[in-house]
């Protein structure tokens, strides 16, 4: 049986589409017994931040901690990555999406450069490392925002800060 990941990532941004806009991202290792363990990272202000660049920011700090935690393992067992956002955006980003722009030049079906390229690019190179631990699968599924409340009150509580802190 192979050894699992599970993560809940969210992003949020505050005054989205504002000059003045604050954005965080939140990652969650779900564990089967004991607290969970959590992560976050406030988003910088160039390029602006905005919802989606947080969702994506929460995949790459979940693709992260799985890179970071697999060499812990003892064993180095075969083992499932699975992140679960409540971002259709993020999630076909991760499953559908990245597989034609990387094919077509990072082009939209309009023509147009991809937004967000840059987080897309560092997520799908993440994606593949983990990957290429060896035997490691990596799985991206959608939840009803209401299954995500512990992600997102982490990111909530990270803008807060930020907005104290401004």
């Amino acid at each position: 049986m192979p050894y699992q990941m599970k993560f809940q990532v969210d992003g949020n941004c505050h005054r989205n589409g504002q000059p003045d806009a604050i954005a965080a991202a939140a990652a969650i290792l779900l564990r089967r017994y004991g607290p969970k363990k959590g992560w976050t990272r406030s988003l910088p202000a160039s390029p602006p931040p905005t919802n989606q660049r947080a969702e994506i920011t929460a995949i790459i700090l979940a693709l992260e901690q799985a890179l970071a935690r697999y060499p812990l393992l003892h064993t180095r067992p075969k083992m499932r990555v699975t992140i679960y956002s409540d971002s259709q955006y993020a999630v076909k980003c991760m499953t559908k999406w990245r597989y034609k722009w990387t094919g077509n030049g990072w082009r939209n079906t309009r023509g147009r450069e991809v937004v967000n390229r840059d987080l897309l690019e560092q997520a799908a190179e993440l994606d593949r490392q983990v990957r290429q631990l060896g035997r490691l699968k990596v799985r991206y599924e959608w939840i009803a925002r209401e299954e995500n409340w512990q992600a997102d009150r982490l990111c909530r509580r990270d803008i807060e800060r930020q907005i104290l802190r401004s």
